[in-house]
């Protein structure tokens, strides 16, 4: 659901969307979802409009039911109008804008892995060479590789159309199927903007060397199987002498499913984690909790399991049988890199743990079910 209908009434630009940031009145959420309801204005006001919406604390199945956005569509639309803020802001150009305002949120949901400064330029490039949204989808990780790097490499430029070269370049130079090699330099050839690019990647017609691809490592996947593997976490009050009121202010313990986290009243939290020579080796752990889909490479058919990721950052040295940490636009990312980066490694994955699958909690509580 990417473009305003023909005969939509009160079409809104852009610009006359709702702050998502903005705390809303009764009234204001009606008229939010009324909007919605009708589908006034354009894309870009329902993603904001959606947002808007969210940041009151309403359930996305609520507005799917008040407005017939599903959630996955409100979450491709907030994404995406927040890509539209970043391009406009970036100074994309008028044409690009014009048909962005209409239609192609899928393709500027696409563009959300790439740095905000690059989005603008990103979508002029797309605008230009007529990408939908499965060309942009197929090209936008290579585009954001070639941002990772302080200079190209030799032969390109730091342009998109070069960046789109050098992806699909890189691909050709991996392929011995002749006909498919042939296509994927094709396709360089199509987006390729400086004549020094041009040249490198004419010369695969006359090279036939096939550079072999180098696969992602296996994800380090633990799962807790033995009791003896979850320890118990409790507070530490202090040491002896104690005065009262410190033992008193000590905040209570409450674990966390799956993995028996502790949060307190600060800005701090404690979570569990078994004394394996992995975790015994790292120099600076951080735990981060995720979902088995946010994680690169992950198995197939898991992506709804909760995992609990184990980060050093003392680990900053890339080798390619390792995942790492970067910045990635502030946000904080899992990558694997075939080969050394030239963006800042943050530490090391050292290991992905799966919950233990306990049947019956009840049983273990039972005090006659103890071994003497």
């Amino acid at each position: 659901m990417t473009a305003t209908p023909p005969s939509a009434p009160n079409s809104a630009p852009a610009s006359d969307a709702f702050s998502p940031t903005q705390t809303l009145s009764q009234a204001e959420i009606d008229t939010l979802t009324a909007q919605l309801r009708r589908k006034e204005g354009n894309w870009v006001t329902w993603g904001k409009a959606c947002h808007a919406l969210q940041k009151t604390g309403m359930d996305t199945q609520v507005i799917f039911e008040a407005t017939g956005f599903e959630p996955i569509q409100q979450n491709q639309l907030t994404v995406a109008a927040q890509v539209f803020d970043a391009m406009v802001a970036g100074g994309v150009s008028d044409q690009a804008r014009a048909h962005y305002e209409t239609r192609g949120s899928d393709s500027l949901y696409e563009f959300r892995i790439l740095p905000n400064d690059d989005r603008a330029a990103a979508a002029d490039f797309a605008f230009s060479n007529g990408l939908d949204s499965d060309q942009v989808k197929e090209i936008v990780k290579g585009l954001r590789e070639f941002s990772y790097r302080e200079k190209p490499p030799a032969g390109f430029e730091q342009t998109m159309g070069d960046a789109a070269a050098y992806y699909y370049w890189r691909l050709a130079k991996q392929q011995g199927d002749l006909q498919a090699r042939s296509r994927l330099i094709a396709q360089s050839l199509r987006f390729a903007t400086s004549n020094s690019a041009r040249s490198r990647i004419e010369k695969l017609l006359v090279d036939f060397t096939v550079t072999q691809q180098k696969s992602a490592p296996r994800l380090p996947i633990f799962r807790i199987e033995e009791e003896a593997d979850a320890p118990i976490i409790v507070p530490v009050a202090g040491p002896l002498p104690l005065k009262t009121e410190d033992y008193k202010a000590v905040p209570a313990v409450e674990p966390e499913d799956p993995f028996g986290m502790v949060k307190f009243s600060g800005t701090g939290a404690w979570i569990p984690v078994p004394g394996w020579q992995v975790i015994l080796s790292a120099q600076d752990p951080v735990a981060i909790l995720a979902g088995y889909g946010q994680l690169p490479n992950a198995p197939e058919g898991m992506t709804t399991e909760p995992v609990l990721v184990v980060i050093d950052r003392a680990k900053r040295q890339w080798d390619e049988n390792s995942y790492f940490v970067v910045d990635e636009a502030g946000q904080l990312t899992i990558r694997w890199f075939e080969e050394a980066p030239e963006a800042k490694l943050l530490g090391g994955l050292i290991l992905v743990m799966r919950p233990k699958r306990i049947w019956d909690t009840d049983y273990n509580a039972e005090i006659w079910q103890i071994d003497e």
